[in-house]
């Protein structure tokens, strides 16, 4: 049995300053989560992480995520790239990728879902939505879910 751990990164996909301020005060706010946070602002830099390619290749520096959350709107290559990405690689597939996003979009939900997101969240418009949404995505990833032994 495996749960992600307090010392485990996650990894923030975002390109929005404005939502990954409010994410950041929602993870503050939310008392028990204290695992270290990495940011890529864009799809690019986010594969470059995870494909530990430079600047990145200090796993020491950059450590493999037990989660990542994800946007999808993003200039250049997209979280969808990404999200196929990782879902297609062997050594990151096994990552739970939550797609965290303002579209809620029936294609959107169906496309992420089809390659491979384990989970998809509307990003809450409001400080007080977002905190609940933080809450349970830390009540169910870090306390309930039971992840495959591993890397994780």
């Amino acid at each position: 049995m495996s749960r992600i751990k307090a010392n485990q990164l996650i990894l923030v996909v975002e390109d929005s300053e404005d939502d990954y301020e409010v994410m950041m005060d929602a993870f503050e706010l939310s008392d028990s989560l204290r695992n270290p946070i990495y940011r890529c602002e864009d799809g690019q830099s986010a594969l470059n992480y995870l494909q530990q390619k430079p600047p990145f290749n200090d796993e020491e520096k950059y450590p493999p995520p037990a989660i990542i959350l994800l946007d999808l709107n993003m200039p250049g290559i997209d979280g969808r790239q990404v999200l196929k990405t990782v879902k297609a690689d062997e050594t990151l597939r096994k990552i739970p990728v939550i797609v965290l996003t303002t579209s809620n979009d029936e294609r959107d939900i169906e496309d992420c879902y089809e390659l491979g997101a384990n989970s998809y969240i509307k990003k809450p418009v409001d400080l007080d939505n977002f905190l609940d949404a933080i809450k349970q995505l830390r009540e169910y990833w870090f306390e309930v879910s039971i992840l495959p032994k591993g890397d994780l």
